[in-house]
């Protein structure tokens, strides 16, 4: 506790102002409290999902505050190696508790703490590793964040699956400057949820020593023992702004002279001084803390930057191995893959090809674990898992609440603890919801500096179907395409889809894997089954067709339509099949000898995939182009229901042959 508040007091004294620190958020209230807690997670896999008020916890489980003063003045090493935020904190630990990274959004912490539960679980009783079986998670947070859709989410899960999960509600009455009356009635979290169902009740006076203590260990043993939730909520002082820069000033003088009456530190120098502790002793306690995070400063001052260009570094899986998270550091190794498919294969369509490769991967591979809405019995609203349940059982395929952060949270906390989840997002559009856990999954391992990872597959139909609509039939491929650390595959077959799913599920990084709606029973995207042994390299396009006068650039759905257009003349057809990373060697290559270029997609024309690579055509075949790069898409509409309104936007063959010949006239 001395050292948590020495370590504030030198970066609001001196590291600010030099602006050696850039963020800064104080502890002061909330330290006793969480020291408490740190000392009483002992589980090998005991872990916590918090919040940037959490050092004095991490320094108790044993974060060293060179790492801690580190990462705040964002130098090498520490959480991140100076590209996060230097509160954002992560910690992996293999003998004993870890901090699973932080997500900078407001009540992200909730739902990977149930999905690390969850796992928690999984390992006891369906891998049998009764190792597993006493430890928790504990997901923190202060009373602003219970109004966030990630806590209500989280909380969903863990009360209708019971799972060893404890709330720690840090209630200081302020969010920034928002009274907790304005985030729940009353301002009392644990009074509005005593009556919800499945979960256990404690709270008190995070500033009591003698309370908090009590409490706390009540509240803990209860989650490991019992092997259910609990949410234990204590008020606490914050006793310094929400950040150096917040002021207070919405605060009257009278309740900052409150909140400064019930600072812990002085409480709990009254309550063990001197009957535990003498008072020489407890002079001589702070005067070592302080020592200590002075020594701390001066290592953490001799730490260089990194160099700017590793930035670029750890975006992707680049064969280093991150320290936690996914199947891979347990030792994990892919059984052996061919990209040569099988001839002899019966013909099936797309959506057998992706259920029965995610049977095979399920049968060769027990981390696997699919879940999402109406995936169980029903097995999906378009069968893509139908029977999986029946024959892997229900801890290895099941349904979730109907919550998407939740869906894709506990996909994160899965991961993080070692599964391979496969979260399915009934349709595209629905993702918006998991936006930012998405991206809390694809920047994990970059701004961890590669100290965690969380590879997944997230299943996700979309597209026009036989109407459209503006919820159901949206592709929308660039927004995943645009965010750092995702991998996006498209396949446009079934033979595709086989390759390049079972190559997901077998890496190392999280992937959206896009299922088009049209495509899952069309006649056109059936293919012989390619093989239990078929994976296809993610990057690598395939040619569809040949030809001499134009290259078609397409993907999905319009791939087909694309072959159609160009039967009668003489084009290269090009499927991407994966957009993050693509092919843009092939499409070089192609444009360059055809010497004009048309990009066909099913997404709007404005800020879509095809601008990339129309862009990038012009940056780097400029001088090869006989004709301008051209593009082929919808309007800049989302898709119409009537069939009539989806087939006069949906570009068709009749449209893609018309604009190629525009271009081969130019």
């Amino acid at each position: 506790m001395f050292l948590s508040r020495a370590l504030d007091e030198m970066e609001e004294k001196s590291l600010v102002p030099d602006k050696k620190v850039l963020y800064q958020f104080s502890a002061r209230g909330h330290d006793m409290a969480q020291i408490m807690l740190a000392c009483h997670l002992t589980g090998k896999h005991d872990a916590i999902s918090g919040y940037y008020r959490n050092r004095p916890l991490l320094l108790t489980l044993g974060v060293d505050p060179v790492d801690a003063l580190g990462s705040s003045m964002a130098r090498m090493g520490g959480y991140s190696g100076g590209r996060d935020i230097g509160v954002s904190f992560n910690y992996p630990n293999l003998d004993g508790p870890s901090a699973l990274p932080m997500c900078g959004g407001v009540g992200a912490q909730y739902t990977p703490a149930t999905g690390w539960a969850n796992a928690l679980n999984y390992y006891r009783d369906t891998l049998g590793q009764g190792e597993y079986g006493d430890s928790i998670v504990v997901a923190l947070g202060g009373d602003g964040s219970v109004a966030s859709n990630g806590f209500w989410s989280g909380l969903t899960i863990a009360t209708t699956q019971q799972l060893p999960v404890l709330f720690y509600i840090e209630d200081n009455g302020y969010g920034i400057s928002v009274p907790s009356r304005l985030q729940t009635p009353d301002g009392n979290i644990a009074a509005n949820l005593a009556s919800w169902g499945g979960l256990e009740i404690f709270e008190g006076d995070g500033t009591d020593p003698a309370e908090a203590a009590r409490l706390t260990r009540k509240a803990v043993e209860y989650v490991r023992k019992i092997r259910k939730p609990a949410m234990l909520r204590l008020t606490v002082p914050r006793l310094e702004g929400h950040s150096y820069q917040d002021t207070q000033a919405y605060k009257s003088e009278a309740v900052l002279m409150s909140e400064r009456a019930r600072d812990p530190l002085p409480r709990l120098k009254d309550y063990i001084v001197p009957v535990i502790v003498g008072a020489d002793e407890w002079e001589g306690l702070e005067r070592a803390a302080q020592a200590k995070a002075e020594a701390a400063l001066a290592k953490a001052d001799e730490r260089p930057v990194a160099p700017p260009e590793s930035v670029m570094r750890n975006i992707f899986f680049e064969g280093d191995l991150q320290t936690m998270g996914g199947q891979h550091p347990a030792g994990y190794r892919a059984p052996r893959a061919t990209d040569v498919p099988t001839t002899d294969g019966q013909r099936i369509n797309m959506v057998t090809a992706i259920r029965r490769t995610l049977e095979c991967e399920m049968d060769v591979n027990p981390k696997v674990v699919v879940f999402g809405e109406d995936v169980g019995p029903k097995g999906g609203v378009h069968a893509a898992t139908l029977g999986l349940q029946e024959k892997f059982g229900e801890n290895r395929v099941f349904d979730t609440s109907l919550s998407e952060e939740g869906i894709i949270g506990r996909a994160i906390g899965m991961a993080l603890a070692g599964l391979m989840p496969v979260p399915e997002i009934q349709f595209r559009r629905y993702a918006e919801p998991a936006t930012e856990q998405i991206n809390n999954c694809a920047t994990i391992r970059w701004r961890t500096d590669n100290r965690f990872a969380a590879p997944m597959v997230i299943r996700m139909p979309g597209g026009f179907f036989k109407c459209g609509d503006p919820w159901h039939s949206q592709t929308n491929e660039v927004s995943f395409i645009h965010q750092p650390g995702l991998k996006v595959a498209v396949p446009s077959n079934a033979e595709d889809a086989v390759g390049l799913l079972r190559t997901s599920l077998r890496g190392n990084d999280p992937v959206v894997f896009f299922e088009h709606r049209y495509l899952l029973d069309h006649t056109s995207a059936r293919r012989p089954y390619p093989g239990d042994d078929y994976a296809l390299p993610f990057g690598k396009a395939r040619l569809v067709r040949q030809g001499n006068d134009i290259t078609v650039v397409t993907w999905g759905s319009m791939v087909h339509r694309c072959e159609e257009a160009t039967e009668n003349l003489s084009a290269d057809v090009i499927d991407l099949r994966t957009l993050m990373p693509w092919d843009r060697q092939a499409v070089l290559a192609s444009v360059r000898r055809t010497r004009r270029c048309l990009i066909v997609h099913e997404d709007l024309a404005t800020a879509g995939f095809g601008a990339e690579i129309s862009a990038v055509v012009a940056d780097e075949a400029f001088m090869e182009l006989d004709a301008p790069v051209s593009r082929l898409t919808m309007p800049d509409v989302t898709s119409p229901h009537n069939p009539a309104l989806m087939s006069w936007a949906v570009p068709s063959a009749d449209t893609i042959s018309q604009k190629i010949l525009s271009l081969l006239e130019f």
